[in-house]
């Protein structure tokens, strides 16, 4: 044996060292990278029909309501002050904001569009029992944590938006809370409407005064509510406006529990 053979390598080792390296595997793409998520029905036609019923029909109520405020602008005996603080005293609102054009054509509105309104919401209710669909949308205690979480988000206090499935706990609040306004005033409508024939209703309320009082706020905390999430659907969930037109949903968000 030599000694140029003797530090020469192995053939098969020659071999080994031609071949180039296998390339890493490539990194799995996410779903959404192949093309658009795919359109799901998310909203049922009833949960639409209403839900545009009722925009149309609150507003309606709303500005009808300012008209009737604007026959008597204070709570309580005239001239004198009133306990709970009401921001609006004494305003009269714009002429553009009511509707009736004076106190009995704001009470024949008012009327005319309140029962239209009890039924839509009547009918959305039982829709959600019936479908069971309540469930995604009942704020529950244990939804306290997340609610904070997703509030933390939307101050910009935390990075990642919180998991969620069709709402998240703040939505879930929000509808939650819509609805029982909704039953307010209802009960403090019939309450002021027949505040004889249903004295115990309107004492349950703390009496005419009070209960017209408790109306008036649940007017303003619709008001907001809306506003609030008019603004929440532009700037983070625009899909969602066109899926309560159509039914159909491409978003970010799932469509399911």
């Amino acid at each position: 044996m030599t000694a140029e053979s003797a530090v020469d390598p192995p053939a098969a080792e020659v071999h080994a060292a031609d071949r180039k390296p296998a390339p890493p595997p490539e990194p799995s793409k996410p779903e959404t990278a192949a093309g658009p998520r795919p359109a799901v029905r998310r909203y049922h036609g009833i949960v639409r029909l209403t839900h545009w019923l009722n925009a149309v029909l609150l507003a309606g109520m709303v500005a009808s309501g300012l008209q009737i405020y604007s026959a008597f602008r204070h709570f309580g005996i005239r001239g004198e002050p009133y306990l709970q603080p009401n921001p609006f005293d004494g305003t009269t609102f714009p002429e553009w904001s009511r509707l009736g054009g004076w106190l009995a054509g704001g009470l024949n509105w008012h009327f005319a569009l309140a029962w239209p309104f009890v039924l839509t919401g009547l009918v959305y209710v039982g829709f959600l029992v019936a479908s069971g669909e309540w469930r995604s949308l009942l704020f529950r205690p244990r939804d306290v944590p997340a609610a904070w979480r997703m509030q933390l988000y939307y101050l910009r206090l935390r990075k990642q938006h919180p998991p969620q499935g069709k709402h998240n706990a703040l939505q879930k609040l929000a509808y939650t809370g819509a609805v029982l306004l909704g039953g307010l005033s209802l009960l403090t409508g019939f309450s002021i409407y027949k505040p004889v024939q249903l004295g115990w209703l309107t004492a349950l309320f703390g009496g005419y005064e009070l209960a017209r009082y408790w109306h008036f706020l649940a007017v303003w905390a619709f008001v907001a509510f809306v506003v609030v999430h008019v603004v929440m659907v532009f700037l983070v969930d625009p899909a969602s406006l066109r899926g309560m037109i159509t039914g159909w949903y491409r978003g970010r968000f799932p469509s399911h529990d």
